[in-house]
Order: C-alpha cells, then sequence, then structure tokens
C-alpha cells in the first residue's frame, strides 16, 4: 500500500445494503481474546429462525484500514447482509498497528486466533466448524489469507485457523515492495516472509478475488500472482477484474488511496459475484 491516506478507502465501500426477508439478531459481543494489551472483540450476527438447535454456515469479516485503522462496525452492514441470507456473520477486531510495539504479525495472529475461537464455540455460536468463510477487504483481505497461508492451531491440534473459503476484494497479497507495511513491520522484519501469494502451497481453501484493473493501492499484479500460483498448486481460485476503477471500486478518473466513492454498478457486480461464489459452495441459498 502507498500510504497511510488509503486507510480511508474502507467504510464506505463495503456496507452492504440489507435485505428484509429474514429477520437477524445482533451484533451479539463476545471476548475471543482477554490476553491481550485490549480485550478483542467479536461481533455476531445470527439468522432468527425457530429450529434453534440448527447449526449455520459461517462468514468472518476482517476490516480493511492499512493495518493501523478501522473497526469491527466498518463491517457491521455486510454481517447484517450475510445473516440475512442464513449465515452466522462475524465482525472481527484485530490490534491495529502503531508504529511502536504493535505491528500486522500481531493482527495476523489477531485473525488466526478468532477463527480457532469459533470452532472451539461452535456449539454456542450456532455455526457449522467446517463452514467457515474468511472476507477481508484492503489489509483486511490480507489477514483473511493469512490465516489460511500461516494457519496455526488450537489446543492439542485438532482446530486450526484456516478458513475454509477465502473473499478477498481489493486485497493485499504480495507485499514484498509495500513500504508501508515494511514500516509498520520495523526494520529488521523481511515483509516477504508476511506476504501470502508467495507462500501458497497445496490445500488453501477456494477463493474469489475482486479487483479493480487500476488499483493504485493494492495493485492488479499482486491478485494476478496469487491467483497463479493457487492454480499452479491445485487450488481453486475465480478472479474477477473490473475495468474502470480502482482500490475498493472507485472509478479510476478519481484518486483511489482517500475516502472510496465506488461506482455503485461495479461494486453491485463484485457482490454478486460474491453470492454466487457462496451459493456454489453451499454457503447460502
Amino acid at each position: 500500500m502507498k500510504s497511510i491516506t488509503i486507510v480511508l478507502a474502507l467504510l464506505a465501500c463495503l456496507q452492504a445494503t440489507a435485505q428484509k426477508d429474514t429477520q437477524i439478531k445482533g451484533p451479539i459481543e463476545y471476548t475471543f481474546d482477554s490476553t491481550k494489551s485490549v480485550p478483542l472483540k467479536a461481533f455476531v450476527f445470527q439468522p432468527i429462525e425457530s429450529n434453534n438447535n440448527k447449526n449455520y454456515p459461517t462468514i468472518v469479516i476482517f476490516h480493511g484500514g492499512g493495518w493501523s485503522m478501522g473497526e469491527p462496525s466498518w463491517a457491521f452492514g455486510l454481517c447484517e447482509k450475510y445473516a440475512k441470507k442464513g449465515m452466522v456473520a462475524v465482525a472481527a477486531q484485530y490490534r491495529l498497528s502503531d508504529q511502536q510495539t504493535i505491528t500486522p504479525i500481531d493482527a495476523m495472529e489477531d485473525a488466526r486466533n478468532i477463527i480457532i475461537w469459533m470452532r472451539e464455540n461452535s456449539v454456542e455460536l450456532k455455526i457449522k466448524k467446517d463452514q467457515i468463510a474468511a472476507y477481508g477487504w484492503s489489509a483486511g483481505a490480507h489477514l483473511a489469507a493469512s490465516a489460511a497461508i500461516f494457519p496455526s492451531s488450537g489446543e492439542g491440534e485438532k482446530i486450526n485457523s484456516k478458513p475454509n473459503a477465502l473473499v478477498l476484494v481489493s486485497p493485499a497479497l504480495s507485499l514484498g515492495n509495500d513500504g508501508w507495511f515494511k514500516k509498520l513491520l520495523g526494520e529488521n522484519e523481511n515483509p516477504l516472509k508476511y506476504s501470502p501469494a508467495e507462500h501458497v502451497k497445496k490445500g488453501v481453501p477456494p477463493s474469489i478475488i475482486l479487483i479493480g484493473k487500476d488499483d493504485t493501492v493494492t495493485p492488479i499484479a499482486e491478485s494476478k500472482l496469487f491467483q497463479n500460483n493457487m492454480i499452479k498448486n491445485g487450488n481453486e481460485s475465480n478472479l474477477h477484474v473490473y475495468e474502470g476503477v480502482g482500490h475498493l471500486f472507485t472509478p479510476s478518473s478519481q484518486p483511489d488511496n482517500g475516502w472510496p466513492n465506488p461506482d455503485k454498478e461495479v461494486q453491485a457486480k463484485a457482490y454478486s459475484k460474491i453470492d454466487s461464489f457462496l451459493k456454489e459452495l453451499g454457503y447460502i441459498e
């Protein structure tokens, strides 16, 4: 990512209009990790149905913000949308880089830990442990992908952080030349060590990538590298490139490294592709 100004490009773009056909409850606030400098929260949205014993496919959403800004509420609109489609939806909090003691490495750990926590508490949360999609935009997409590419396990090694599907919007996936990411890591860290595209192996879950052709914040070359390595390793991956727009579907005629002004038609097409992807995997009807 090019500079801290990109963090303004995150809220309005990805707020989805909630449908009216299904009632939901939420956000229900949980603490998924109380051991860090601040208690980390998960905000859960659930469909309301008569069958209280039913478990649901789930989506956990990581907001963008250049690893240094943002909050889970930025994902509430999307959570409402997917809860109305019959999923449990979780807006994730993670530690934000402060250019001192907290780095994107900590946020990567938090992304893994919330998925492990979701599986460990699947009965209470009413989720299907083997149907968890991780959705992220911009820096949040890096965290979603990292949970799959650099997984960790819970106690006893029986539960891990690898999601079952990835939804990546304007994603930060290849970070070797990302000056902002490198600055946040600190001078003693190699950004390639934490770069998903260069570490794709066999067994990464199915993914969908949606990006503007003229993205200057997370350039399309990053997504293409990830896509190529996914296919090379026998993984399912779908790349959708949109003409005439940049980061988070901002028209190419406008700067795309500030507050987003998404092309509504392109954005709607992208959301439709995501829905089709989730339908094909059996997450929504």
